[in-house]
């Protein structure tokens, strides 16, 4: 089977699974046991690893269709597989060894936080690591974690990224939020772990060597891009439960149900537009930066970066307008707890706050657009 459908098929079978203990995810703050466990044998976690480490590299798209499916039934699950995936793309990036000892085991899932929020210190072949990191999705359920540091000025103060087995650091439960509650993004942090120098690897000096077109792929634009893929599958599920509801629903004092007001009618119209336009300028950014990839450039143009970060900030921005829309026009019965509505609008507006989608994207965009001066070097 070619590669492509078995992503699709198993994104199938575990989205049917995620929405089945959605609730039971949500209460935990992390993934059900039984969702975890499905995911983890789809392989579905690790559809970013090279060749050498097992993987299949399909294309970037086909990865975020998945986790876009996986989301349409649960926005945490969604987002859990996306970044598992994303963390799963640096098996490339560590040294042969390393990424044998990482995701050698074909049951091992990485989580992580690029953010150069800890300290490495050299010691005798490699490093000791301490330092605090937040928003460390999927954690819960992680065998090891990529976490970014900053060695010292002596150092050169370059940011390195340190993969760590998660039994070596302590989880913090701070992850007491609004939305995306299964997702399980506590804080993490370490205390002088000790990290060999094969286990140590850059996110800033450019794709690997030989290395195929999906670890080409701009990173951080797939990390973007991982976002938005869980964004615009929470927005399409909160469109398919509202259109559920409108049929059976008749609002307080009328004989007609909620599908057959003009309102209604005109609203999820409107959304239902917005999101296909929104998905489609998405789906386009990364088609682009793939082909450029494909063709071998080892740095991919900053235009076409560009588009591929301002297409996810759009994305995310839009689901989670059309999630609102959903949201109010399910009126009383949505702000219920076993309404889905409600917590379709959660998960939405929590996607808007991470950093790779917020509104200070724009500004970096704009500032490019309008011939600026800018950092562009983690577009």
């Amino acid at each position: 089977m070619d590669p492509q459908d078995e992503l699709s098929g198993a994104a199938a079978k575990l989205g049917a699974l995620a929405g089945e203990h959605a609730a039971e995810t949500e209460q935990r703050r992390a993934l059900a046991p039984a969702v975890v466990e499905a995911a983890r044998t789809s392989g579905l976690f690790r559809t970013g690893l090279p060749r050498s480490l097992g993987g299949a590299e399909p294309s970037a798209a086909a990865v975020l269709r998945a986790a876009e499916k996986v989301a349409e039934s649960d926005a945490s699950t969604g987002w859990c597989l996306s970044i598992a995936a994303t963390s799963s793309l640096l098996g490339a990036y560590l040294p042969a060894q390393g990424g044998q000892e990482v995701f050698g085991d074909p049951a091992s899932i990485a989580a992580g936080v690029w953010a150069p929020r800890g300290k490495a210190i050299p010691a005798g072949g490699g490093v000791t690591v301490s330092g605090r990191w937040s928003f460390c999705s999927g954690v819960p359920h992680a065998d090891w974690a990529f976490l970014g540091c900053i060695r010292p000025e002596g150092d050169g103060g370059r940011l390195v990224v340190a993969a760590i087995p998660t039994a070596e650091l302590t989880v913090h439960d701070t992850w007491h939020t609004s939305g995306l509650r299964g997702t399980g993004s506590h804080d993490t942090s370490a205390d002088e772990v000790f990290v060999p120098a094969h286990r140590l690897l850059s996110v800033v000096d450019g794709p690997p060597a030989n290395a195929g077109t999906l670890h080409r792929f701009p990173l951080f634009g797939f990390f973007a891009a991982s976002i938005a893929a869980a964004a615009l599958g929470n927005a399409r599920g909160a469109i398919t439960e509202l259109v559920e509801l409108a049929g059976a629903k008749n609002p307080s004092g009328s004989r007609r149900t909620l599908a057959e007001r003009s309102a209604t009618q005109g609203a999820v119209a409107g959304a239902e537009a917005s999101l296909r336009a929104a998905r489609e300028f998405y789906y386009r950014a990364i088609g682009d930066a793939w082909q450029a990839a494909a063709a071998g450039s080892a740095v991919i143009a900053e235009e076409l970066r560009l588009a591929l970060r301002l297409a996810c900030t759009h994305a995310v921005r839009t689901s989670a307008e059309v999630a609102r829309t959903m949201y109010d026009l399910g009126g009383g019965s949505a702000i219920y707890e076993t309404s889905p509505l409600q917590r379709r609008f959660r998960d939405a507006h929590t996607a808007t706050a991470h950093f790779q989608v917020n509104p200070a994207t724009y500004e970096l965009a704009g500032r490019v657009l309008l011939g600026l001066p800018a950092d562009t070097a983690q577009l």
